[in-house]
């Protein structure tokens, strides 16, 4: 099985190029989502840690906003408890697709949590700082203070982009980033086939 992590900026596009190499996806994010609606035991560790905020099952955004944009510990305080049961999920997804040629993970945090392994292809998805954050203004529930204190907890973006073994710049132009992920995706398949090692920091045009 070959992984392929998809990793960058909050906004960058991660999430849309993830689906576009058309094999099966473990996104992180709806993982969470789906814990904060559905995990009565990671409730519970909630109330317990944070009973301020957490009162009623299931935890809903209001709550969670509003402790993460209180505290930059609440954060942390949520990410310990919540994380290890994405790393459950993580596991029960690569045995459920084990037989496949090809998965990708979108995890925000995948190096922040150590859930990389050697072998894992990263590709770093780069995009304009400006067209980024325009974008994100642009969302309904967009929130800035939301954005700042998750972004103190990530790496910071020259270490992901050189940990990278290729590069996606992301113009937001569908057709210029279905191109590159299709170059890709045949060099990563042919290397595998010639057993040739990865090169880090390969940009796809």
């Amino acid at each position: 099985m070959i992984k392929i992590a998809v990793l960058g900026d909050i906004g960058s596009g991660k999430s849309y190029i993830a689906k576009l190499f058309g094999y099966p996806v473990f996104n992180a994010d709806q993982e969470v989502a789906s814990i904060y609606k559905k995990n009565k035991n990671c409730f519970k560790k909630l109330k317990k840690n944070l009973p301020k905020y957490f009162s009623v099952f299931p935890a809903n955004k209001i709550q969670i906003i509003k402790a993460i944009e209180d505290s930059e510990k609440n954060l942390k305080k949520i990410t310990k408890i919540i994380h290890p049961e994405v790393r459950k999920k993580l596991s029960t997804f690569l045995k459920k697709n084990q037989k496949r040629k090809v998965i990708i993970l979108d995890i925000p945090l995948l190096l922040e949590n150590k859930l990389n392994q050697k072998s894992d292809i990263i590709i770093f998805v780069q995009s304009k700082k400006s067209e980024i954050i325009k974008r994100l203004k642009k969302r309904d529930n967009f929130n800035l203070n939301l954005y700042n204190q998750f972004k103190k907890i990530q790496l910071p973006l020259s270490y992901k982009k050189k940990k990278s073994n290729y590069i996606i710049k992301n113009n937001f132009t569908n057709k210029f980033v279905k191109i590159s992920v299709k170059n890709i995706i045949k060099n990563i398949i042919k290397n595998e086939r010639s057993n040739t090692r990865y090169w880090n920091n390969r940009t796809v045009r």
